[in-house]
């Protein structure tokens, strides 16, 4: 406890990290404050029914992911979710798109284009899927009562454009925690809407149990399982291989000499190099199946794709989520993972990997290792993420408090938090402090 306080200090010296953990922490209460904020002309009391519609199936993991918003009828009811999507289809273009690929070899400018590109897109997916939400608002139990101003246009346009603003307004705030808060926004603008129906979640399992459905034993037993399951889900994130890496030392002249062996390094190779990228592109696309068949659900296809792809806890749609997570995690690895240019680096500092040519071989080294170690990630990734589908099967477990194991819930909690905790750790270490992942006495240099 002594040394947890110490952290705390510690952190609480760093002026930057302090201003950045202050920054993160204001947004995502500004965040969180609009996701409670019900669009205008919408009755409150009258949304009980929507509330309870979408506690279950892919409407909870959707209002999961909005933490509550998409429940609420708030301003936030898209969420961040337009974002996610077009940041899928300006990946998926870059592939086959030219301009998208120089895009990608322009650094830094070629960047801020490719982000524009999505903003744009965004705003084009949400001025679509606003109206579509506005209109299912009925289909999921709000009585036209509710509609205070009717639905006619006078509530319908100025409704499209609160929430497009709201979905570009959470897309900024994302941003603005990536750039001057700590970790990555998208992902910490999900994470809390989780956390939020976190509390509720457990809440309703006990009163569940402890009403005659197994007792206070079980619950028990389902906390020393989340937990095992939490465990095996920072295994996951935290795995690497390491690649030994040998150095020529450097001559009095600069060069290197030849046949003389400098320092001895390792390149960390991360088993799921992707995070949890693959799990929420996945999800993302996993809303199509079931909204193309309720489209479509007069054909017997489309009544097929509705009842297979709206139950999450179901045989078809785990096999493909688990599909779509396997392949997302090879095509986010082979674009995040620059083992060309690690290969070029390390020739430039004179190190090469023992057994393996400086060039085109150790990328080439690099890539196969890659591929290698990726496919048990991917798997191992997938298995947790249709482990919720298990757990309601065998433990007959109340579905919301089942998404917290594995799924797409529990992994991106913990994916996002650890990557937070390691740009912490980075700001302690930089500054001569004992890290957050790291045991010993203060090292503060004098």
């Amino acid at each position: 406890m002594k040394k947890f306080f110490e952290i705390i200090t510690n952190i609480w010296k760093i002026e930057e990290l302090r201003s950045r953990i202050l920054i993160t922490l204001g947004l995502l209460l500004v965040y969180r404050f609009g996701a409670q904020v019900v669009l205008p002309g919408i009755d409150t009391s009258q949304l009980a029914e929507l509330s309870s519609n979408t506690e279950q199936g892919i409407l909870g993991i959707l209002n999961a992911f909005t933490g509550g918003a998409f429940a609420n009828a708030s301003v936030f009811a898209l969420g961040i979710m337009p974002y996610i999507s077009a940041s899928i289809v300006v990946q998926l273009m870059g592939i086959a798109i030219p301009y998208l690929q120089k895009l990608d070899k322009e650094g830094e400018s070629g960047r801020k284009t490719k982000n524009q590109i999505t903003r744009w897109l965004t705003i084009a997916i949400c001025i679509i899927q606003a109206p579509t939400y506005l209109y299912s608002l009925g289909a999921l139990g709000v009585p036209d009562s509710a509609f205070l101003l009717g639905k006619g246009l006078s509530f319908m346009v100025p409704s499209v454009v609160i929430l497009v603003t709201g979905c570009v307004f959470a897309m900024w705030l994302g941003e603005k925690i990536t750039d001057k808060g700590i970790g990555n926004g998208i992902s910490l603008l999900i994470m809390i809407g989780i956390i939020a129906t976190l509390p509720q979640a457990f809440l309703q399992e006990s009163a569940s149990r402890l009403n005659g459905n197994g007792g206070p034993m079980l619950i028990l037993v389902e906390l020393i399982l989340w937990f095992v399951v939490i465990l095996a889900s920072v295994l996951l994130v935290m795995a690497t291989r390491r690649i030994p890496v040998q150095y020529a030392r450097r001559s009095a002249s600069g060069g290197y000499e030849k046949n003389v062996m400098g320092s001895r390094q390792y390149i960390p190779l991360k088993l799921n190099a992707s995070g949890v990228m693959p799990i929420i592109f996945a999800q993302a696309i996993m809303f199509a199946p079931g909204l193309i068949g309720s489209t479509f659900n007069e054909t017997a296809v489309g009544q097929w794709m509705e009842v297979n792809f709206q139950d999450i806890f179901g045989l078809y749609y785990n096999i493909l989520f688990a599909l779509l997570i396997i392949i997302f995690t090879y095509f986010y690895t082979a674009i995040t993972v620059p083992t060309n240019k690690m290969a070029d680096d390390l020739k430039r500092s004179g190190g090469f990997i023992p057994g393996i040519r400086p060039g085109k071989e150790t990328a080439d080294f690099l890539d196969k290792v890659m591929s290698l170690i990726t496919l048990p990630g991917s798997v191992f990734l997938a298995l947790l993420a249709v482990l919720p589908a298990v757990v309601v099967k065998l433990m007959d477990m109340q579905a919301g408090w089942a998404l917290f194991y594995g799924g797409t819930s529990l992994l991106i909690m913990v994916g996002v938090a650890i990557d937070t905790v390691q740009q912490v750790n980075s700001y302690l270490l930089n500054r001569h402090y004992d890290g957050l992942m790291k045991t010993g006495k203060n090292r503060k240099v004098a």
